[in-house]
């Protein structure tokens, strides 16, 4: 599998796997502005995430959460920065949330 470095590589990448959905936050879940789907914390799972450290851009200084919901059928992603533009509702969210250990 080649190495993908940038941000972008990784979105593209995760949208051709079926992670199609453009997930924001809301205090408590995660919405889909397209789609008009709601998850709460219960209703998914982080596949996998990525971590970049942009060290001459910090717009670069991020983590991308594949997500999908416990039943299977809503896959997509989460952007949130880290550092010192993380968003501090992002990461409470996160805490809550089941990393699926079976994969990657």
């Amino acid at each position: 599998m080649e190495q993908m470095t940038t941000l972008a590589e990784v979105i593209n990448n995760l949208r051709e796997q079926g992670y199609t959905e453009d997930f924001n936050l809301q205090p408590n879940a995660l919405h889909s502005a397209a789609t008009d789907i709601v998850l709460h914390p219960e209703d998914f799972v982080i596949d996998r995430h990525y971590r970049f450290e942009g060290p001459s851009d910090p717009d670069e200084e991020a983590v991308v959460y594949a997500i999908s919901s416990t039943d299977g059928k809503v896959k997509g992603v989460l952007v949130n920065s880290y550092g010192v533009y993380s968003d501090d509702t992002t990461d409470e969210l996160v805490k809550k949330l089941k990393e699926r250990k079976d994969t990657y």
